[in-house]
């Protein structure tokens, strides 16, 4: 359960950064050597990284913390989201 509940704050981080990418706000280009060219997103890549590694902490390497771990997602899931309906709604 506690793992579905991860890869759902995943979907969710991953449906947010891909709204800020296609925003087309001033930032994207402000940091281009975070969001690349050509279709290669670096970005992503380290969302996924930061996705599997929780993942892989809560089903392998620590099922006892599992509840820490997961709160430590939401938090930066919730983070991730405030900051993305900063950026789209232009408070940033």
């Amino acid at each position: 359960m506690v793992l579905f509940i991860v890869f759902l704050l995943g979907v969710a981080n991953f449906a947010a950064h891909k709204a800020v990418l296609e925003s087309g706000h001033p930032i994207i280009t402000r940091m281009a050597f975070l969001f690349g060219r050509d279709g290669l997103r670096p970005s992503l890549l380290i969302e996924f990284a930061v996705l599997l590694a929780v993942m892989a902490l809560i089903n392998v390497a620590a099922p006892a913390s599992a509840p820490g771990l997961t709160l430590f997602y939401a938090l930066y899931s919730l983070g991730n989201l405030v900051s993305a309906w900063m950026v789209l709604r232009g408070r940033v």
